[in-house]
């Protein structure tokens, strides 16, 4: 009987070569399908994107990535079970995730107890603040959304107005974090109102609204399909006056689901990425968010989104934390992205510290207006 031997298993004999490297192992959790799919769906298409890419070219420190991806639908307990998951059956070193601000919470302490760095895809202010240690965010919280659209109406000499807000988790922590600072800005609420996430018509609570003397605007801060039922509801009532929506809903699919009609006007802080287009050569962040759109598009042949954006930057944070720590060990990780300085990605440039784990300031948020199906930078 011939043997044959290759030269890889020959090396392998003679100890020449050692064994292959292993993949760095990194998990995630979003709600690719369910209420907040149009937020979780992009979230996924673009972490498998980018993880493709980083290993075509090489991988990380000559590492390739595995990415472990669970789809939470939206499920805060489903969310919790993925995240105990990737801890103790997949051992990822690091996770990306928590579409929506009740999924993030629920996988918080996991990761907290397990040393596992986390980085959200969440806006809620709660998911930083205060600091945890292996928590981080890529998002702007609610409360910097709300600073920038008071700002935005302190500059329009708007000084009375009503809210609606959602009462999902989202919706309730940037009402909350509205009406902290709200009178800061000269502003006062004639009428506050809710709605609950299964609610299919808000006219009742916008009647309300609509009824206060010497309103001059509306501000909904929410995320979903009912900010853009409340849209739609606003225009059939013909209140007349500017409506303001939350980065919640900063894609064109909140204008498709609103309809461009009825979104015309609506304002709403949001990312450079959703007006790469318009964006000056000298802008600091055009290479970046042309470079994601273009790639994304052709990937997907779908529009990027702002929540894309989002997976994007945290993906890009956690390999550079990678990079320069030349390390696959969660601790070294959690430092490294404590340690983040001037990355500039798709939602702004990110500088985090021991006492800042996001990293962003109000600079990075562009002030929006819908106009005839697009955007538009009103600032």
């Amino acid at each position: 009987m011939k043997l044959t031997l290759t030269t890889t298993a020959l090396a392998l004999i003679l100890g020449l070569v050692g064994p292959a490297l292993a993949d760095i192992k990194i998990g995630a959790s979003v709600s690719e399908t369910g209420s907040a799919s149009f937020l979780g769906d992009p979230e996924a298409k673009t972490l498998k994107m980018l993880v493709e890419e980083i290993n075509a070219a090489g991988g990380v420190n000559g590492e390739p990535l595995q990415l472990i991806l669970y789809d939470d639908g939206g499920d805060p307990n489903k969310a919790r079970t993925f995240a105990t998951r990737l801890v103790e059956d997949d051992e990822v070193v690091a996770v990306i995730g928590g579409t929506t601000t009740g999924t993030s919470m629920a996988m918080i302490p996991v990761f907290e107890d397990a040393e596992v760095p986390f980085i959200s895809l969440a806006g809620a202010i709660e998911i930083i603040d205060p600091v945890r240690p292996f928590t981080f965010k890529t998002p702007h919280t609610d409360r910097m959304a709300c600073a920038k659209i008071f700002e935005d109406m302190k500059k329009r000499q708007i000084q009375k107005i009503g809210m609606i807000s959602g009462s999902d988790g989202f919706g309730a922590s940037m009402r909350k974090q509205c009406l902290a600072i709200i009178g800061d800005y000269g502003i006062e609420v004639l009428a506050d109102e809710t709605y609950g996430p299964s609610d299919a018509d808000m006219t009742p609570q916008l009647t309300n609204i609509k009824a206060k003397p010497g309103l001059q605007a509306v501000l909904n801060p929410g995320f979903g399909q009912g900010p853009a039922i409340v849209t739609r509801n606003y225009a059939q009532l013909a209140v007349g006056l500017p409506l303001y929506q939350s980065h919640g809903v900063a894609s064109d699919g909140f204008i498709s689901l609103a309809g461009s009609d009825a979104a015309e006007g609506v304002r709403l802080p949001g990312t450079a990425l959703l007006v790469a287009d318009l964006l000056p050569e000298s802008d600091p962040q055009r290479a970046v968010v042309v470079a994601y759109k273009t790639a994304y598009e052709k990937a997907t042949g779908k529009p990027v989104s702002t929540f894309g954006g989002y997976a994007h930057d945290a993906l890009r944070i956690l390999v550079d934390a990678m990079k320069r720590t030349g390390s696959s060990e969660p601790s070294a990780i959690r430092d490294a992205i404590e340690g983040t300085t001037g990355l500039v990605g798709t939602t702004g440039t990110v500088t985090m510290t021991p006492t800042d784990h996001l990293g962003l300031d109000l600079t990075a948020f562009r002030m929006l207006a819908i106009e005839k199906g697009g955007w538009k930078i009103v600032e």
